[in-house]
């Protein structure tokens, strides 16, 4: 429990808690896992937690090469769960994805099974009662707040060194500004529809009546 970082109220985004999202990676294998990205104010106490484990597993892992390795890690924000919400771009309008700017986001996951959802009695819900966990994975939406239990950890493999994040368990706080186009408001944009006019009835004597 020592590695958990407890995160509060934050932002919830992108995330994959109801169906796993599916990739396949350099090597054509399906990929699977359970993830989203929280955002949070940079002065967050969560947020600091969670830099200074990344720090101090750093330092036990890579010894005096810690500073270096960490700086390659900073350069490439493929190589790490966390970041400036500036770097969060549109790949098509390559402007800042909603809710970001301003905030610091860390991105966290959990491959194959989903993560703990936790009830607002703080119980977890039974991942074996299928109904009860995903009602509570369809609560949240983009720009909802949530707490969130989180693991930090090192990579180390043919992709490389980095700093990455497990979500251990998840849970609906309360409602926020809903995020991305979720909160685009088009109903002007509609009008009323007028109902079909009722069919005409005609008879002839002697024939059954029919419709024009």
């Amino acid at each position: 429990m020592s590695d958990v970082i407890y995160i509060s109220n934050a932002i919830l985004s992108f995330h994959h808690l109801v169906e796993p999202q599916k990739r396949i990676d350099s090597k054509g294998n399906e990929r699977i896992s359970y993830n989203c990205d929280l955002l949070f104010s940079p002065e967050d106490p969560a947020f600091a937690a969670f830099m200074k484990k990344y720090g101090e597993m750093a330092l036990a892992q890579w010894k005096e090469h810690a500073g270096s390795i960490m700086q390659i890690i900073q350069n490439d924000r493929k190589l790490r769960c966390y970041g400036r919400g500036e770097e969060k771009v549109s790949q098509t309008t390559f402007a800042v994805h909603d809710g970001y700017a301003g905030r610091v986001y860390l991105t966290a996951g959990k491959p194959v099974n989903p993560p703990q959802i936790i009830q607002a009695d703080g119980k977890a819900v039974d991942p074996s009662n299928t109904l009860a966990y995903q009602a509570l994975a369809r609560k949240m939406y983009r720009g909802c707040y949530v707490n969130a239990a989180v693991k930090p950890w090192l990579q180390k493999n043919e992709n490389g060194r980095g700093i990455r994040c497990d979500l251990i368990a998840i849970q609906f706080v309360k409602d926020g500004t809903p995020l991305g186009d979720s909160s685009i408001d088009v109903s002007s944009m509609f009008g009323a529809v007028t109902p079909p006019a009722a069919p005409t009835v005609n008879t002839i004597p002697g024939l059954p009546p029919f419709m024009l």
